[in-house]
C-alpha cells in the first residue's frame, strides 16, 4: 500500500492557487455590486473576501438541498425559482458577514445575477 502523507490531505497548489483565485474574482464582483446596485453595500475588501468565501460554501453545502426541495415550484415557475433561492443565500450571506448588508430581496435577487454573470466570466480564465 502506499504511504499516507499530510499532503494528500491537501490538494495540490494548483488546485489551491485556482481556489483563492475564484474567491478573489467574486469578492471583486461583490465589491462592484455594492457600486451597481442599490440596496447592496459592503464596507471594505475584507468584508468582501470573507463574504466570497461564505457565499461559496452556502452554494456548495445548503443550495443543493435547497434545489432538490423546491424542485416542483422550480418546475412549474419553469425555473425561474433558483433566481428566489440565490437572492435568498446572497442576503443570507448578507447576515453572517460585518460590512456587508443587503436592504432588500430584490436588491438580494439583483445583485446575486450580477455576481453570477461576473463571476461566471471571471472563472472562464482561471
Amino acid at each position: 500500500p502506499r504511504d499516507f502523507f499530510v499532503s494528500d490531505l491537501i490538494c495540490d497548489k494548483v488546485t489551491v492557487m485556482k481556489l483563492i483565485a475564484r474567491i478573489a474574482i467574486t469578492a471583486l464582483a461583490l465589491l462592484l455590486v455594492s457600486k451597481l446596485v442599490v440596496g447592496v453595500t459592503l464596507s471594505g475588501l475584507w468584508s468582501a473576501v470573507l463574504a466570497a468565501v461564505i457565499l461559496g460554501l452556502l452554494n456548495a453545502l445548503v443550495r443543493p438541498i435547497l434545489v432538490i426541495l423546491s424542485l416542483p415550484i422550480t418546475i412549474i415557475t419553469l425555473g425561474l425559482f433558483i433566481l428566489v433561492i440565490n437572492g435568498a443565500l446572497f442576503a443570507l450571506t448578507a447576515s453572517f458577514v460585518d460590512g456587508f448588508v443587503v436592504s432588500n430581496f430584490f436588491a438580494a435577487v439583483l445583485g446575486s445575477i450580477v455576481v453570477s454573470v461576473i463571476s461566471t466570466i471571471g472563472n472562464r480564465f482561471v
